[in-house]
């Protein structure tokens, strides 16, 4: 029985580049000990893909309006097929690697509830990995050398118990907000939110938007409006890796450093929990004064 089961909507194969990161991801995941694979959707290319890289592939999950998958069905199928006792939702542009699984051992051994996430490694990937050999070294001497470390904002996997997220909103996958409702949602249960940034390198290649309407972020998405509604309301989708409780550092859990926007944030949260009548227009002028304004606009887009 695995110990991890990975699950993810990936993008349509149509666009060369797209394909070809994405199969660099799952290609990763793969070669992963005591994990399972499991890739959800009709997207054109995606059964021939799921097919050549040998993981479960399962069609029917339930679209939103737009045709976009939906979270909450996404997780339905993924606990209703697997046997594993950890899940975890990750975007298909994401390469694991060994340390992954090895963080997910060393937290489920000292936890029974949590969130595993993490800050990624952006990287330009312009052609397929060569998987041969000691291919992780390769790729991280790449990444030391070219990578860029993305801010502590939007978070592109979540590793949890089965026994985590039993109710997931109909959150649109794709887009804005509901990454930040899941740490939402573990603080407001109590669950350890656990950063595995020093010990884990996960890396995102990097990509455009070609994909969504306009070629725009997704953050810019009107989807976006409806996840915010569904997280309930703007407060809720502010929580980032900064919110984390604990790190996983050196095989312990530790609390995390008091940085300046770590520090920052936690003044916020306070000042939301004081003026908690107010309406939310004027609890963010007073959580959020001016002279943040431009730190935060940079941190929360």
């Amino acid at each position: 029985m695995p110990l991890i089961t990975l699950f993810s909507a990936p993008k349509p194969f149509t666009d060369l580049h797209i394909a070809m990161i994405q199969r660099n991801a799952i290609r990763s995941w793969t070669l992963l000990p005591d994990v399972e694979v499991i890739l959800l959707g009709k997207e054109e290319g995606l059964a021939e893909a799921a097919r050549k890289l040998g993981v479960k592939h399962l069609p029917d999950v339930v679209r939103s309006e737009s045709g976009t998958p939906l979270i909450s069905s996404m997780f339905q199928l993924a606990r209703e097929n697997s046997n594993s006792e950890l899940l975890c939702i990750i975007n298909a542009d994401m390469i694991l690697m060994p340390d992954f699984v090895e963080a997910a051992r060393r937290v489920k051994s000292q936890k029974s509830q949590f969130v595993l996430l993490s800050q990624r490694w952006d990287l330009d990937v312009a052609a397929p990995l060569d998987f041969s050999g000691d291919w992780s070294r390769g790729l991280r001497s790449m990444v030391n050398g070219q990578g860029q470390l993305h801010r502590p904002a939007g978070s592109d996997f979540f590793l949890f118990p089965k026994s985590c997220y039993q109710d997931i909103p109909n959150f649109i996958i794709g887009r804005a907000g509901w990454d930040n409702w899941m740490i939402y949602k573990a603080r407001a249960e109590k669950w350890p939110v656990i950063d595995c940034t020093p010990s884990v390198m996960i890396v995102h290649q990097n990509h455009d938007y070609s994909h969504l309407p306009g070629a725009k972020p997704h953050y810019e998405h009107p989807d976006t409006n409806e996840n915010i509604r569904l997280a309930g309301g703007q407060a809720n989708v502010r929580y980032t890796i900064l919110d984390s409780t604990h790190q996983l550092a050196d095989g312990k859990l530790v609390r995390p450093k008091m940085i300046s926007l770590r520090f920052t944030r936690r003044l916020e949260l306070i000042l939301r929990s004081v003026f908690f009548f107010l309406p939310e227009k004027m609890i963010e002028n007073i959580a959020r004064p001016k002279r943040w304004k431009k730190r935060f606009k940079k941190l929360f887009k």
